[in-house]
């Protein structure tokens, strides 16, 4: 008993409501010390109830899984993802994943956002997507949710954890805003807090996924990579240089590359008359996205 009492004591949890459950505690003594610590993290209230919940205003003309009616090409692009996801994850440790891009406008952001969205409409799945663009932070937008408070407060100390998550009108997505911009971005990912940030939330999320600035004009991407699992970059068909995309990909070769998503790709024939049939009969036309 006094075996159970400690390990539940350890984990800082409230231990009131089990000991009034006396025949729970006897089930707990017979089935050993790893069942009552299973049980004390179910019985435990869950932290994230201390996030405020938000009122977002999403653009659902990018943010394709708040629209009330969803089944465009983009939906499926992005389930395919998902699904690649899962099958790299049987084989790799595989939860904080950082989305980057050479230079901006290739659509980094609106991928970043998307892919947490549709991991989040899984059934009891939570997913964390975290603007960690400190110079210029814009995923709020898209999202049309609070800018403040955000890492950037969080990174200086300001502001703990639960302070800068937001709960969001999807089940079962959070988001952490970039907050108020810094003259000096590498100096606050230099300190320390961003990787003890990732470490205090890795085990309440299925997924992290983190927006950085673009790779190549500043370091920032390399730097918050090394907390991540592994990179995904973003180009854009008809837009990024070959030379640029394969400086891109030398930068992070060394650091987990995932793999490239080509953004803005015009679909197949096939492709779009599939959908395109399908939403006649529905009375609307979908807009094509190509990832």
């Amino acid at each position: 008993m006094s075996r159970i009492h400690d390990a539940l004591k350890r984990a800082g949890q409230n231990t009131d409501g089990l000991v009034e459950n006396v025949g729970r505690i006897a089930e707990l003594k017979q089935s050993g010390f790893e069942a009552a610590a299973a049980a004390a993290a179910q019985m435990s209230p869950d932290p994230l109830e201390r996030c405020a919940s938000a009122n977002w205003n999403p653009d659902h003309n990018t943010m394709l899984f708040f629209q009330p009616t969803p089944g465009s090409p983009g939906d499926e692009q992005f389930r395919t993802l998902r699904s690649r996801l899962y099958q790299l994850r049987q084989h790799q440790p595989l939860k904080k994943l950082l989305v980057t891009s050479a230079m901006p406008k290739e659509g980094k952001t609106m991928v970043a956002a998307n892919l947490a969205q549709v991991i989040a409409c899984q059934h009891d799945r939570r997913t964390l997507l975290i603007d960690a663009d400190l110079r210029c932070s814009h995923l709020h937008v898209p999202l049309g949710a609070n800018p403040l408070p955000g890492l950037s407060e969080y990174l200086h100390g300001t502001c703990d954890e639960f302070a800068i998550i937001q709960r969001g009108p999807l089940p079962g997505l959070f988001f952490i805003p970039g907050g108020q911009p810094d003259a000096q971005p590498l100096e606050l990912l230099h300190n320390g807090r961003l990787r003890a940030l990732l470490s205090c939330l890795e085990p309440l999320f299925d997924w992290i996924i983190l927006d950085s600035p673009p790779a190549l004009p500043v370091s920032d991407a390399s730097l918050i990579a090394g907390h991540c699992d592994g990179v995904l970059v973003v180009v854009r068909a008809a837009c990024t240089d070959f030379d640029v995309a394969r400086r891109l990909r030398q930068e992070f070769e060394e650091k987990q590359l995932l793999g490239v998503i080509l953004n803005g790709a015009a679909e197949s024939q096939t492709y779009g008359n599939y959908f395109e049939d399908n939403a006649r009969q529905d009375g609307k036309t979908d807009r094509g996205l190509g990832v």
